[in-house]
């Protein structure tokens, strides 16, 4: 059985603002809540298009107004960041809202390099992400681990339950390094456009069993545009076309262009190469295209959970999207 979750990065559309780019998160998040999605994840992004890049800031927030999804980074970038800290921040989200809380974390600078020199400013520790991982691994188990050059440091609060840890990544490495530290693994399609198939596969057949978890745990996550038919889903993804191109080539966005505007822009041929490579990010279809495809998608990656972000210009438009495919997956 297909498992349905979300990603939502709060993206400002052209003409919008920040406020109301979170409210609309919010807003989802207790939609998708009542359709059936398993999961709701937020973004750090240090971006001017999107509204936020604080997912430990927000999710206690959105959770407030949710009652039984779960809710998690999608993800920290740990590499700018404490782990001991994360950690505290994440055992302080379980205690609140236990069974509920997952900790996605990456390695990307999520940002500019500009973003990336302030945030990591004061940073002198030159510990590996890797170490970081294993670090997480400790806080988030108890620390029960004797031979860590922090033994008997705890990550408070002191509670029987943890949060899921989620390692992200869109390559062999983090998925080598999640199989290894025995944690879970979402491969980011969305990111990179990589088929991900044998990635997941060697993830949960090198899977070694660790304190937090016993059994391998995978997701893949696509972009997505849904609509009643091909042709309109066609006609509103262009809009994520558009600006793929302006991102690739570096130039300044203020915001992701309504589907009106974006029909007016005619792609150069090589335009039209690289808007096939970035399709490949990206489930575009009515319904039961979009199914059929994740269908497929199980088979090849080995996993029942698929994990999807919208950046439908029109809110309404995102909405619809989730609601379809809901029809289509659990009606």
């Amino acid at each position: 059985m297909i498992r349905l979750s979300v990603l939502d990065q709060s993206p400002i559309p052209r003409g919008g603002s920040a406020k109301e780019a979170l409210q609309k998160t919010v807003k989802l998040a207790q939609l998708t809540e009542q359709l059936g999605y398993h999961r709701f994840w937020v973004s750090e992004h240090h971006l001017e298009t999107l509204a936020h890049s604080s997912p430990e800031v927000f999710l206690p927030h959105i959770a407030a107004h949710t009652s039984t999804i779960r809710l998690g980074s999608g993800g920290v970038m740990l590499p700018h960041y404490s782990a001991y800290k994360v950690a505290e921040n994440f055992r302080l989200l379980e205690a609140l809202y236990p069974g509920r809380i997952d900790l996605g974390v990456g390695r990307a600078p999520g940002g500019i390099p500009m973003a990336t020199a302030a945030l990591q400013q004061s940073k002198g520790t030159g510990e590996s992400y890797p170490q970081q991982i294993e670090d997480l691994v400790h806080y988030l188990s108890g620390s029960s681990n004797e031979t860590h050059r922090f033994r008997g440091l705890k990550a408070m609060p002191d509670i029987e339950t943890a949060p899921q840890l989620w390692l992200l990544g869109s390559s062999g490495g983090s998925a080598g390094l999640a199989s290894g530290q025995g944690i879970s693994y979402a491969f980011a399609q969305f990111i990179s456009g990589q088929h991900g198939g044998s990635v997941v596969k060697s993830y949960q057949r090198r899977f070694r069993p660790s304190v937090l978890q016993s059994e391998p745990q995978a997701l893949a996550a696509f972009f997505f545009v849904c609509s009643e038919t091909d042709e309109k889903a066609e006609w509103q993804a262009k809009s994520m076309d558009v600006q793929m191109l302006k991102m690739a080539r570096g130039e300044a966005s203020d915001g992701i262009l309504p589907p009106e505007k974006a029909a007016e822009y005619e792609f150069a041929p090589y335009e039209l190469q690289l808007v096939q490579e970035n399709r490949k990010r990206m489930l575009v279809g009515s319904p039961e295209t979009i199914r059929n495809k994740l269908l497929q998608l199980s088979d090849e990656y080995g996993t029942e959970e698929f994990m999807l972000a919208s950046m439908d210009y029109y809110f309404s438009d995102k909405q619809k999207g989730y609601e379809l495919l809901a029809e289509a997956f659990f009606d």
